[in-house]
């Protein structure tokens, strides 16, 4: 009886099971492939030991622990402020009610693998090809976080992606070329964007406003930049304020395509 007892879940219980993982899973991907990816497994741990110690009933480093967890409360805020801000973009965003996001959001039900509709090879060509010519173009990438507030502030477009247009926009005697072009899906859907600019102080002297710009939006939302430099013709790829390092085009198209899932 005592057995049937154990195993008796209500429904309550698998609601709170699913949305710990949820919770879980939202925490994971908006630190993954950051710094804070290590702080929020060494949390996890800690977590995990401390309740072990707390069924093992051992009093003295439980509460030890719980102590520590309970005061570090404050300081883990300071340290997640960025990604905590993400997160209530995330909750708060406008694209929750479109039924198209709000199933992307639940796409880790789905099975792993499966490319994003983004024409990743088409924007990494036409990176390549301004690079080659030292144009300089900045694209944002739109993911959970919705970017109409910054939408706004250029032009709308709804172009679908390929290599020509991408070019054309960033050529330098085009009118939209001043600004970021925002990619939502596989459309350019706004263009001459500004965006907000980093007062970030390790960014490296070498660049210039254009880099601080894709820093800045990446910082505020989980947007994904591509910047193309005028000056040396080098393609950028910057997620959650940080430069992300890449050995070849390749390795970048792979890295885009995997954090577009």
């Amino acid at each position: 009886m005592d057995f049937l007892n154990f195993i008796d879940f209500r429904i309550t219980d698998v609601l709170d099971i699913i949305f710990v993982a949820v919770l879980l899973y939202y925490i994971y991907k908006l630190v993954r492939g950051s710094v804070a990816i290590n702080i929020f497994i060494g949390i996890v741990i800690v977590w995990a030991f401390w309740k072990l110690t707390e069924l093992l009933d051992m009093q003295m480093i439980s509460s030890m622990v719980g102590a520590f967890m309970q005061v570090g409360l404050i300081a883990l805020i300071i340290v997640f402020q960025q990604e905590i801000r993400k997160f209530l973009l995330m909750i708060g965003s406008t694209n929750f009610a479109n039924k198209r996001n709000f199933v992307k959001h639940f796409k880790f039900l789905k099975q792993e693998g499966i490319s994003t509709d983004t024409d990743v090879d088409s924007i990494l060509k036409a990176c390549e090809k301004m690079s080659s010519t030292k144009t300089g173009a900045i694209l944002v990438i739109e993911r959970n976080n919705s970017l109409d507030f910054i939408k706004s502030t250029g032009d709308r477009m709804n172009i679908e992606i390929n290599q020509p247009i991408l070019e054309s926009i960033f050529y330098k005697n085009s009118t939209l070329h001043d600004g970021a072009a925002v990619i939502a899906g596989n459309y350019i859907v706004a263009t001459r964007v500004i965006l907000p600019v980093s007062n970030e102080r390790n960014i490296p002297l070498r660049f210039g406003l254009r880099h601080r710009a894709a820093v800045g939006i990446s910082e505020k939302t989980d947007a994904l930049s591509l910047v193309v430099s005028e000056e040396t013709g080098l393609i950028s790829y910057i997620k959650n304020g940080e430069f992300v390092l890449y050995d070849s085009i390749t390795q970048l198209g792979n890295m885009l395509k995997q954090d577009l899932i």
